[in-house]
């Protein structure tokens, strides 16, 4: 069952959902999740999901149905077994039939024993058996390194994968703000700016917004706030006792024709208009995640032509962000809309697979439009599960080189087990052509090509058990 703690405090592994091995604690009002094990000390927990709702369920039921969803590959193979098996059985029963009839003194026996041979050695099991397992095997590996991908198409495209598009809020970045300057203007003082910018931000659950809430540090008066209004991609207007109070984002100012500063600060800025008049910003700060440069990097060396990140940040702060990451090209100051038409584009520029990262349902349109939808942090939103094509648990951008690494490897092991299947079978078939091969021949070249080939496919599973 899913649940939040109501009493205790203790250390939980969560590495069964999301591959992390090292414990993370847990208190009171922390969500804890079906699969997770308490470690040390006792917990009261309040559920509030039953088995069927919990993320666990609906990851072993995503995982299940993965299979449904077929790499070009197995559909090859599928489709090649259902014509090449009946050629091979008319094949088999023209060899058994047609030299005792037409050839002087030849014996039905033998013949038949050839057919047999015949039949044994074509026998497509270890195609048609290996292939879907390697895909199996590579989307077990995936979600023992908390990366649930739905189907072996999506594995394949992380294989080919010729750009990465990041979203930089909560994806590369924390997403924990935090107020590192207040610069009033135009005879407000500073204390008065915060507090003004604090009650109007007090109704949103945006992160900014409850940075400003906490850099406040006071109670709020409700009765205060007359009136609410949130305005997506701008930023929000309330009516605060008799003061009508615009605070967002520079776009919200050109849109209400209000002059004001341009702060060229790396940074996100938030302005603040009273009565329509400008009286000052407040920076925030994000913090660029600990493996954020290495992820970069590592694609960059795995040979990914192009990575390139989204935000509605202002431009000082997507530059900074960039730049302190080596990331070459981006967008800043994008709304929602925006970066679905910004996606379109790239992938309508360039030829190729393209990924996009996001952090969940925020990104809902573009992880839906790209190649491969990948949304960070799953564990626990029901909603990032259902929208993505390949779901990262945790909130490590460096899960994408496991689950692009994964997919090379698995797509190497196939290759390689459809090889070996067709090397050995058309060695033994030219010796069954030429009367040379033997029953336990055909065996092996059956049985044990099939064999050989699931034990390889199971290498994927091993090879990255220990990774970090």
């Amino acid at each position: 069952v899913d649940g939040v703690v109501v009493e205790g405090v203790s250390q939980v592994d969560s590495s069964p959902l999301t591959g992390e091995s090292i414990p993370k604690e847990v208190k009171e009002q922390s969500r804890v999740f079906a699969g997770i094990i308490n470690i040390s000390n006792l917990l009261k927990i309040k559920v509030n999901k039953s088995f069927e709702e919990t993320s666990f369920s609906k990851i072993i039921n995503l995982t299940e149905n993965a299979l449904s969803r077929k790499a070009n590959t197995e559909k090859f193979i599928t489709k090649f077994a259902n014509y090449y098996t009946p050629l091979v059985v008319f094949t088999a029963m023209g060899i058994a039939f047609i030299p005792p009839l037409f050839i002087p003194g030849a014996l039905f026996s033998k013949w038949l024993y050839r057919a047999l041979i015949l039949l044994v050695i074509s026998c497509p099991c270890a195609l048609v058996i290996s292939i879907p397992l390697g895909y199996f095997g590579g989307i077990g590996a995936s979600s023992k390194r908390g990366i649930l991908i739905k189907g072996s198409n999506f594995l394949d495209n992380l294989s080919n994968l010729k750009r990465v598009v990041f979203d930089k809020t909560g994806t590369l970045t924390k997403g924990v703000f935090k107020v590192i300057d207040v610069i009033p203007e135009n005879g407000i003082s500073r204390e008065d700016l915060l507090k003004i910018s604090a009650y109007a931000e007090s109704q949103s659950n945006h992160p900014i917004a409850k940075s400003i809430v906490e850099a406040y540090n006071d109670e709020i008066d409700i009765s205060l706030i007359k009136e609410y209004k949130d305005l997506p991609g701008y930023g929000i207007y309330a009516k605060i006792d008799d003061k009508d109070v615009y605070i967002g984002s520079d776009k919200l100012l050109h849109k209400n024709d209000i002059p004001h500063d341009k702060c060229n600060i790396g940074g996100t800025v938030v302005h603040v208009v009273v009565n329509n008049t400008y009286v000052g910003y407040i920076l925030i700060s994000d913090v660029l995640k600990e493996d954020a440069k290495e992820t970069v990097l590592l694609l960059k060396n795995l040979g990914i032509e192009d990575i390139i990140m989204l935000t509605g940040d202002n431009e000082e702060s997507a530059k900074k962000v960039a730049d302190e990451l080596g990331i070459d090209k981006y967008y800043a100051e994008l709304l929602p809309s925006e970066k679905l038409e910004v996606m379109e584009k790239i992938m309508k520029d360039k030829e190729g697979i393209t990924a996009f990262v996001g952090d969940g349902i925020n990104d809902a349109p573009v992880i839906a439009r790209a190649d491969v939808g990948i949304a960070m942090g799953g564990l626990g939103q029901d909603a990032a599960i259902e929208a993505a094509d390949v779901v990262i648990m945790s909130d490590k951008p460096s899960r994408i080189i496991d689950g692009i690494l994964i997919g090379r490897k698995t797509k190497s092991i196939i290759w390689q087990n459809i090889v070996f299947a067709l090397s050995v079978k058309g060695f033994f078939l030219t010796l069954g052509a030429l009367g040379m091969a033997t029953m336990w021949g055909a065996v092996f070249a059956d049985v044990g090509v099939a064999l050989v080939s699931i034990f390889n496919a199971g290498r994927i599973l091993y090879n990255f058990r220990n990774r970090y």
